[in-house]
């Protein structure tokens, strides 16, 4: 049994059967959607919350995890005996990192790393997976925080939504804003730069846009290897699968999870986003 335990938060998404084998935790942020709280992940699923939005008058917002959650979520870890790294959603997307920080004030001197690690989503979930198998096969608290930091230039993710009404209203969007005003015949392509959401480039269809994601994957991929894909959706299974086969036969990756895109972040992106996160080497 590994001696440290492994906690991210529900931005990650991540499938729960790579969850209960590594035995990761998942703190829940939360999604406030016509007049009801739910955490995202236990009490709403991706798949409900976007069937909702097709026909809903509001848009979602969403809530950090509080530093209570965090203070249970240590305690309860700190009793077991268990060392704790927490790898969170970005500092540049949510206030939940900060909450985090403030929980670890309430263990002075106790074996407890937080790390803001600068992606959501399952580029989020390739550190997460790649530092919690480590953890499994006995590497300490400081192996597993140095490993993270190492794992994180080989991480990104490119995406495209099917509107950009969901990233302006949620004041999520950086350079993507000077968008708006001809959006309506483009499709923007982004990518997690340096925690923000930032848009690369706008292209004339969703179909191209798809396209150019498998190529500027390729262009960062290089040579290098191994290679580790996921893509993930909202609401599109269909386009997801199909793109989940042409990243197979592209980097033939050693691993290639299709998952959602989780409500708190499919809050602020939409029904029908479509995304690729990678990991090479």
């Amino acid at each position: 049994m590994s001696k440290v335990a492994i906690l991210t938060d529900s931005s990650a998404y991540l499938p729960k059967s790579f969850c209960e084998e590594l035995e990761i935790g998942v703190v829940p942020l939360s999604v406030n959607f016509e007049g009801n709280t739910y955490l995202d992940g236990v009490d709403i699923s991706a798949t409900d919350l976007y069937t909702r939005l097709l026909t809903a008058n509001t848009i979602p917002t969403t809530s950090q995890a509080t530093v209570q959650q965090f203070v249970d979520a240590f305690r309860e870890l700190r009793k077991q005996g268990k060392e704790i790294f927490y790898m969170g959603i970005s500092s540049g997307i949510s206030g939940t990192m900060e909450s985090a920080y403030q929980a670890v004030k309430e263990f002075p001197g106790e074996p407890i790393e937080v790390m803001d690690t600068r992606l959501v989503s399952m580029a989020l979930s390739f550190m997460v997976l790649t530092v919690a198998r480590a953890a499994k096969a006995g590497a300490t608290l400081a192996e597993c925080k140095a490993l993270a930091e190492a794992t994180y230039p080989k991480i990104g993710v490119y995406f495209t939504v099917d509107t950009l009404t969901y990233l302006h209203k949620g004041g999520r969007i950086n350079s993507a804003k000077r968008l708006l005003g001809s959006a309506l015949n483009l499709k923007p392509l982004m990518e997690i730069r340096e925690g923000k959401i930032e848009l690369v480039e706008s292209v004339i269809s969703r179909k191209k846009a798809i396209a150019r994601m498998l190529q500027l994957v390729e262009k960062q991929v290089g040579d290098t290897k191994p290679v580790r894909v996921s893509v993930f959706h909202a609401l599109c299974e269909q386009e997801a699968l199909e793109l989940q086969a042409m990243a197979e036969e592209r980097f033939r990756p050693v691993e290639n999870i299709l998952s959602e895109v989780s409500p708190v972040i499919g809050s602020h992106t939409g029904p029908r986003t479509i995304s690729i996160a990678f990991m090479a080497g």
